[in-house]
C-alpha cells in the first residue's frame, strides 16, 4: 500500500494516509506515568495499552513501522475517551487527542479505502449530521414520536425491547423537542430589548448553534442569546451554519469535518463578529482545534485561524468581556462537573464557577474528581457502553446527597448524567450553566 497523501514517518510506517500522527509529537512523551493517575480507562482496567502513555507507545511503533494497523492498535485507539485528562497533567504537553483522532484517522481511510466502513456510523455521520435538512427532519421525527402517543405506545408494547438495552435508556431520558431548533426560531440578529439609543454595544457575537444542543436543548441556545442580549451584546446567527465537526474528527473522519469546517469558517467570518460564542463544550474544543485540519492547505488555515482566535465559550466570553451579577435571588443547592472538553481541552475551569457563584442565593457544593470523564465522549457511551456504564456509575458515585442539581457545559454529558440519574430513581435536576444564570436575570425582570 503507498501513501496517499503527505510524506511518511518511516518507509515501512503503518501509516500510509493523509494526516499521520506527528513524529514531534509522540516523540514527545517520556513515558513518565503521570498521566496514569487520571486516565479514566487506565483506572478501569489497569492495562498499560489502555493509558495514555500506553497509547502513545502504540502509536509510535506504528509510525516506525514495528506495528501494523492489525497488530493490535485499534482497540487501544478507540478505547481512548479522547477526554484530554491526560494533556492536564503531561510534564511534556504531548498532545494525546491530537494523536489518538489522527491514528483513528488512519484506520477509516483504510476503511474507506478497503469498503469496510462501518455503514451506521457513516450513515449517520456523513447522511444525516453533515446535512442540516436531514438533521432537522430527524428532529421533526422525534417531536411527532414524542407528542402523537407514539411513545407511551411503543413502550407500553414493549417495541423497544429490539433495541440494545443502553439505547432504550437513552431513548428514556432524552428531552423535550420543542417545536422549532433556535437557528430557525431566532433571527439573524438578534438586538437587545431594553437597549438605550445612546448605549453603545460591548461586542457582536456570532452563536454557534450546534447539533445535539440545537436538536435537544435549543432552550439553552435561546437561553444563551438572551443573557448575552442582557449583557450587552448584539447576536447574530448565520444560518449557513452546519454541525461543528468534532464526531467527525473522533470517528477518524477528518475529510467530513473538513468540508464542516470550512462551511462554517466562511459562514461565521462573513458575520464579522467580534466573538464567535458556543455553549457546548465539545464543539467549542473542536471549533477552536480547526487549523488542525488545514495544516496542507495555506489559504485555509489562515482562515482557520483567525476563525479560532474568535471562539470563546459562553461563560468564557462573559468573564472576558465583562458580565452583570443578577440581583435576583435562586435558593439552590448544586454542583458543578467539569465536562472533558471544556477544563481539558479548553483549559476552562475558573469562569463558570465565577458565573455560577455571582448568582445570589445558589450554594455550590464540590463534587470530588469533577474533571473525572462522565463516559459519554460523544458517541462513546453508545460505541462502548460497558466502559461508559462503569464511568457513570462513579460519577453519579460521586455527587453529593444534599444537591438537588448537577451544572455543567456540554449537551452530551448533561443527556449521559440523565441517565445516570433515571436509572438511581433520584429527584436531581441536570441543568447547562447559562440555564441558571438565565434564569436569575428572568426572576429580576420580574421583579422590577
Amino acid at each position: 500500500m503507498q501513501a496517499q497523501h503527505g510524506s511518511l514517518t518511516s518507509s515501512s510506517s503503518a501509516f500510509v494516509y493523509r494526516d499521520a500522527p506527528d513524529v514531534e509529537r509522540y516523540s514527545a512523551c517520556v513515558h513518565c506515568g503521570f498521566c496514569l493517575e487520571v486516565c479514566p480507562t487506565y483506572q478501569e482496567t489497569s492495562d498499560e495499552n489502555l493509558s495514555p502513555r500506553g497509547r502513545v507507545y502504540l502509536i509510535k511503533q506504528a509510525a516506525e513501522g514495528t506495528l501494523t494497523l492489525a497488530d493490535g492498535l485499534q482497540d487501544p485507539v478507540f478505547t481512548c475517551l479522547d477526554c484530554r485528562a491526560c494533556e492536564s497533567v503531561c510534564p511534556s504537553g504531548v498532545e494525546v487527542g491530537a494523536l489518538i483522532e489522527k491514528a483513528r484517522g488512519q484506520f477509516h481511510q483504510a476503511a474507506d479505502h478497503t469498503g469496510e466502513s462501518n455503514r451506521l456510523e457513516r450513515l449517520f455521520l456523513r447522511g444525516v449530521f453533515a446535512h442540516p435538512r436531514r438533521l432537522r427532519a430527524l428532529r421533526r421525527l422525534l417531536r411527532v414520536y414524542q407528542k402523537s402517543g407514539l411513545q407511551p405506545m411503543a413502550r407500553r408494547l414493549r417495541i423497544l425491547h429490539i433495541l440494545p438495552a443502553h439505547v432504550r435508556e437513552m431513548e428514556a431520558v432524552l428531552p423535550p423537542v420543542s417545536k422549532r431548533p433556535a437557528l430557525l426560531d431566532l433571527p439573524e440578529v438578534v438586538e437587545p430589548t431594553d437597549t438605550q439609543p445612546d448605549t453603545t454595544y460591548k461586542a457582536t457575537a456570532a452563536l454557534f448553534t450546534g447539533c445535539v444542543m440545537d436538536v435537544f436543548f435549543s432552550d439553552i441556545n435561546q437561553a444563551t442569546a438572551r443573557v448575552l442580549n442582557r449583557n450587552r451584546m448584539r447576536v447574530r446567527v448565520p444560518k449557513s451554519q452546519v454541525c461543528c465537526g468534532a464526531l467527525h474528527v473522533h470517528a477518524g473522519d477528518r475529510d467530513q469535518a473538513r468540508l464542516l469546517a470550512r462551511q462554517n469558517i466562511e459562514s461565521f467570518l462573513a458575520s464579522d463578529a467580534d466573538y464567535i460564542v458556543v455553549n457546548a463544550a465539545g464543539c467549542g474544543a473542536a471549533l477552536k482545534e480547526y487549523p488542525e485540519l488545514f495544516r496542507e492547505d495555506p489559504e485555509m488555515l489562515a482562515k482557520a485561524e483567525r476563525f479560532a482566535a474568535r471562539v470563546r465559550d459562553v461563560t468564557e466570553v462573559l468573564v472576558e468581556a465583562g458580565f452583570t451579577a443578577p440581583r435576583a435571588r435562586l435558593e439552590r443547592t448544586i454542583t458543578y462537573h467539569d465536562a472533558c472538553h471544556l477544563c481539558h481541552a479548553q483549559g476552562i475551569r475558573r469562569q463558570p464557577r465565577e458565573v455560577l457563584t455571582s448568582i445570589p442565593g445558589l450554594n455550590m457544593v464540590p463534587l470530588p474528581d469533577s474533571e473525572r470523564c462522565c463516559g459519554s465522549a460523544g458517541i462513546y457511551n453508545l460505541t462502548h457502553p460497558e466502559m461508559a456504564n462503569q464511568l457513570l456509575e462513579r460519577k453519579m458515585d460521586d455527587i453529593p446527597e444534599d444537591v438537588d442539581a448537577v451544572v455543567m457545559g456540554n449537551p452530551g454529558c448533561m443527556l449521559q448524567i440523565r441517565l445516570g440519574v433515571y436509572r438511581r430513581g433520584v429527584n436531581l435536576d441536570v441543568l447547562h450553566t447559562v440555564q441558571l444564570l438565565d434564569e436569575a436575570y428572568r426572576r429580576e425582570e420580574q421583579t422590577c
